[in-house]
């Protein structure tokens, strides 16, 4: 395991100066997951929440959450992110929604953060909807699963 890039020489939390480093195009991918009953999940599909479509302001708030990564996390760089996509799978068991998120910017530093935090107030917003009607729901599994810098023809930068 590395060093801690944000802790100084003695041990202070700082934020990372990236001002040396070369703004190039750099992208994330985040996923998780919200595990809930099928009963919900027919309702989230049927448009019968009463907070209204569940996928649709789910996929909003993830992508207002990246842009605002920098605001909330307190030693993340504020970046204005140039993409960001929330998209939502269903498994054959459904019992869950799968939540993946990817975040683009040309910048010195990544964009893991924003694809997180993406998942996981697209999550919130889900459990938020649809805790009326089921308060067994449970939120796990986000975790980055991909980061790459450079060109589209980049390998994935190993965790």
């Amino acid at each position: 395991m590395g060093q801690l890039s944000h802790i100084s020489a003695t041990g202070e939390a700082s934020m990372v100066d990236v001002s040396h480093k070369p703004a190039v195009l750099r992208e994330a991918v985040a996923g998780g997951e919200i595990r809930l009953a099928p009963e919900t999940l027919a309702l989230i599909e049927s448009d019968q929440i009463a907070k209204g479509n569940v996928l649709a302001t789910a996929r909003i708030a993830g992508i207002l959450a990246a842009k605002k990564a920098g605001e909330l996390i307190p030693l993340c760089h504020p970046l204005p992110i140039t993409h960001c996509g929330v998209d939502f799978e269903i498994p054959a068991s459904r019992d869950r929604i799968l939540i993946t998120a990817s975040a683009k910017i040309t910048a010195p530093t990544g964009v893991e953060m924003e694809a997180l935090m993406a998942v996981s107030v697209a999550a919130l917003t889900i459990y938020d909807m649809c805790k009326a009607v089921d308060k067994a729901m449970v939120i796990g599994e986000v975790r980055l699963i991909s980061k790459r810098k450079g060109g589209p023809a980049s390998e994935p930068v190993s965790q």
